[in-house]
């Protein structure tokens, strides 16, 4: 007879997650992802599925994590421009101290232009992203925040093509001097 299978779930994809978040998809062996999360091969097959499916799990997670942060900053009691520059240290901060980078932007680069699932999975992330730059842009616009004379659309995309090309330049330079300036130069040309 068969052994039920007991874990924590949500703790197993955590686990599998940081060693995806590590390693990336092709570079975490399967015994890595059962090591970590604390079962075999079979467990694994009879819960969540195989590697392909365990990693769409993943990457739901790790977006889901994403949107409960922006929803936690929307919930605070600042001003939306506060809120703003608050995003963008935080960022700058992730961005030199995590030492695997973005899952997200390692993510699209390894995995999305050949599984629609996990392109879906963060275009989606993505979006939300962006509805939340714009919403705060905006907001802080019609307080006088920032110039009117913006378009909160197009700052909203330039934010978050920028915070990709900050990702990529500290994983290429290593200067969090670098990351810090050019995050400081984003805040100015807000407030011009």
């Amino acid at each position: 007879m068969a052994r039920n299978v007991e874990f924590n779930e949500e703790e197993a994809i955590q686990k599998a997650m940081e060693v995806f978040w590590e390693k990336g998809y092709n570079g975490a062996s399967l015994r890595d992802l059962t090591d970590a999360m604390k079962i075999n091969n079979s467990s694994l097959y009879n819960t969540i599925g195989d590697k392909q499916e365990l990693f769409v799990r993943c990457v739901q997670h790790y977006t889901e994590i994403r949107k409960k942060d922006m929803q936690k900053r929307l919930a605070v009691q600042k001003s939306p421009f506060c809120i703003l520059v608050d995003y963008i240290h935080d960022a700058v901060t992730t961005i030199i101290s995590e030492v695997h980078s973005c899952m997200a932007v390692k993510t699209a680069f390894e995995v999305a232009t050949n599984d629609q699932r996990v392109k879906d999975i963060l275009k989606a992330d993505s979006d939300y992203a962006y509805h939340f730059l714009y919403s705060l842009i905006k907001s802080a616009m019609e307080q006088g925040e920032i110039s009117s004379d913006e378009d909160p659309e197009l700052l909203a995309d330039y934010f978050i093509s920028t915070w990709t090309g900050w990702y990529e330049s500290y994983i290429l330079h290593r200067d969090p001097v670098k990351i810090k300036k050019m995050a400081q130069y984003f805040i100015k040309q807000l407030t011009k």
